[in-house]
């Protein structure tokens, strides 16, 4: 059964703030490889692409945790939490909107006990 958790973290940001966003969004970057259970985690901006059409915010974070436990003790890092209330929280951080979901390639209920 396999523990990892992935996480899918977009960001729309303010007008004119996107390579501002971008940048922030980096330098979290290294401290998250520091972490053990950290697998992946790559910030990433939308480019245009004749094959891939498709809408979203144009700043997106690709996440792997080696599990649940893990991801949630990064989220609770001081620097991703002053993060987020100084660029998605305050009104005058430079996001105006953030996604943050997790996943798991598991099927719902595998390897679950029988009732």
């Amino acid at each position: 059964m396999s523990q990892k958790i992935y996480c899918i973290a977009s960001f729309k940001p303010k007008p004119g703030r996107e390579a501002a966003v971008f940048e922030a969004l980096q330098a979290l970057e290294p401290n998250a490889h520091r972490e053990d259970a950290c697998l992946q985690y790559t910030v990433t901006r939308h480019i245009d692409n004749p094959f891939a059409q498709g809408t979203g915010y144009p700043i997106v974070f690709h996440e792997i945790w080696a599990n649940r436990a893990a991801f949630e003790a990064h989220c609770q890092r001081r620097e991703i939490r002053e993060f987020f209330a100084r660029q998605v929280e305050d009104p005058n951080g430079d996001i105006e909107d953030a996604n943050v979901c997790v996943y798991s390639d598991e099927p719902a209920d595998f390897d679950a006990p029988a009732l």
